[in-house]
């Protein structure tokens, strides 16, 4: 079977990672008539471009799942509880964006890179992991090849578009206010976002992490079915668009230099190596965005720690992050012939 012979929904279509899925699924020529747009009510009746054409998006309510052979969930996560189920009891495999089913053990969490082979046990739901967790794990799975980790702290660098199309809107209005000299509006974060950074994602926990950090931490864990990695995460929201970046440190059971470390990055799927920091050349978000890739630097011997390494990444949290990996989870279920659950 091939992904063109499947009607897929996204639902929604309006959404930063929903015009992202339908501007890949663009990318692969697929159907229009294939493809069902999906919203919220008060987003129903508006239209999304698509191959030349317009999609009219329609409300997404359990029967709208009719005819649906994969659905892709991009919305809250009150949202995926109550449509994720509709939608498997109608035959739809569902691969869901959101933290809705990240934890259950019945469901898959998925980077094909890393645990593609997950997919083959679904029971009809799929999820992807956070857009900080995506590029982490792929840098770590490539890396523990060489040896075995034994601590991992991370920093990350997140773009507004991790919350959301408002939040990207916002960043820019406060930007021209503070150009402009005029007051600025503060709704989507607790803190003005423009020109300046906020070391909050997500609410705090009594420990002092945020839910977001904790995620970084339990969905690491279960992609790459190591259960004590012991990893700690501090995340940050910045002023930046799209592309989330992280400072990663890596400590191993056993010595590993930073050519061993650039050698097993180079062959990963996925990743590229931009490593030339004499001449300025490293990662950035800004040409991260857009590309598909993780971009790797900095690869360096971590001075503090005997057998760390330290580095630099930088990913788009709207495609890889989101909704690429989405559809690479649908081309692994449909090279495993598992789009239904095994019985």
């Amino acid at each position: 079977m091939q992904s063109s012979d499947l009607t897929i929904a996204i639902v929604g279509a309006t959404g930063a990672v929903g015009r992202i899925a339908l501007d890949l699924l663009e990318e692969r020529n697929h159907p229009a008539n294939k493809i069902v747009a999906m919203a919220s009510a008060r987003s129903a009746g508006k239209h999304v471009a698509y191959g030349g054409t317009d999609l009219t998006v329609i409300e997404a309510t359990p029967d709208a799942f009719n005819g649906v052979d994969v659905a892709f969930i991009s919305a809250s996560s009150a949202v995926s509880k109550q449509l994720a189920p509709e939608a498997v009891k109608r035959g739809a495999l569902v691969i869901d964006d959101g933290s809705a089913f990240r934890m259950e053990e019945s469901v898959p969490l998925v980077v094909p890179e890393v645990n593609g082979a997950d997919v083959e046990w679904h029971s009809g739901i799929i999820s992807i992991p956070n857009c900080t967790t995506t590029p982490l794990v792929m840098v770590l799975d490539a890396l523990r090849s060489i040896s075995p980790i034994t601590a991992v702290t991370v920093a990350t660098y997140q773009a507004v578009t991790g919350t959301g199309a408002a939040a990207d809107m916002e960043l820019i209005h406060q930007s021209r206010a503070m150009l402009d000299s005029d007051p600025v509006v503060v709704e989507q974060y607790p803190h003005q976002i423009a020109f300046n950074l906020l070391p909050q994602v997500d609410d705090f926990l009594p420990n002092g992490y945020t839910k977001e950090e904790e995620k970084m931490l339990n969905e690491s864990r279960k992609i790459l079915h190591e259960v004590g990695l012991p990893l700690a995460s501090t995340c940050v929201r910045v002023p930046v668009r799209v592309s989330h970046s992280e400072s990663v440190t890596i400590e191993f059971q056993d010595a590993v230099s930073p050519d061993e470390a650039r050698a097993a990055l180079s062959n990963a799927s996925g990743v590229s190596v931009v490593d030339d920091p004499q001449n300025s050349v490293y990662p950035m978000p800004l040409n991260a965005a857009g590309k598909d890739e993780v971009f790797v630097g900095r690869i360096r011997k971590d001075i503090a720690h005997e057998n760390g390494i330290s580095l630099w990444l930088s990913c788009d949290n709207l495609r890889k992050g989101a909704a690429l990996n989405a559809l690479q989870i649908l081309d692994e279920v449909l090279k495993r012939d598992c789009l239904k659950p095994s019985k």
